[in-house]
C-alpha cells in the first residue's frame, strides 16, 4: 500500500490546509523553469501561425510550390495524432487551445472561400477566329493596346 492509502479521511483533510514547506531554490525554479519553457512555446506558436499563413495563402495557388505549401499545411492541420511532439494537436493543447475547435474552423473557412471564389469563364474560342481559321494576332499597336497602357 502507498502512503496515501495509510492515510485515514481526517489526515487527508487536513493535509490539504498545511503549507508547503519549500526552500528558496526551489520556489525559485519554478519561476526558472517558465522562462526557459518560453522559446519552446513561442517556437510552437511560430509553426502554428506559419502552418495556417500557408494554408490561407496557398490555397488558390496555380504554382507547383504553392499547391505543395498548401497541400502539406492541410495535411498537417487535418493530421489527429498526437505521437509527434509538433504535430498539430500538440502545439495547439500547449497553447491552450482547443485542436479540434480550431481544426473545424479551418476546415468552414476553406469551405467558404472556395463556394465564394468566382467561378472560371468559359470562352468560345470558334467565335473569336478570323475568316481564315486562324486566331488573330495580337498587335501592340491598336486601340485596345494603347487603352490597356492608358494613352
Amino acid at each position: 500500500m502507498g502512503y496515501e492509502n495509510k492515510l485515514n479521511v481526517e489526515e487527508k483533510v487536513a493535509t490539504l490546509f498545511q503549507p508547503d514547506t519549500l526552500m528558496p531554490a526551489q520556489f525559485l525554479d519554478t519561476y526558472r523553469r517558465k522562462t526557459h519553457l518560453a522559446p519552446e512555446t513561442h517556437l510552437m506558436l511560430a509553426v502554428l501561425e506559419d502552418a495556417v499563413a500557408c494554408f490561407q495563402k496557398y490555397i488558390f495557388a496555380r504554382d507547383g510550390k504553392g499547391r505543395e505549401m498548401f497541400r502539406e499545411a492541410e495535411e498537417w492541420i487535418l493530421a489527429e495524432e498526437s505521437e509527434w511532439l509538433f504535430s498539430f494537436d500538440n502545439i495547439a493543447d500547449a497553447l491552450g487551445l482547443n485542436p479540434r475547435y480550431l481544426r473545424e474552423g479551418l476546415v468552414r473557412w476553406k469551405r467558404a472561400a472556395l463556394e465564394g471564389r468566382p467561378k472560371a469563364k468559359v470562352y468560345d474560342l470558334a467565335e473569336r477566329k478570323n475568316g481564315k481559321g486562324d486566331a488573330p494576332e495580337p498587335t501592340a499597336s491598336g486601340p485596345q493596346f494603347l487603352k490597356a497602357i492608358g494613352r
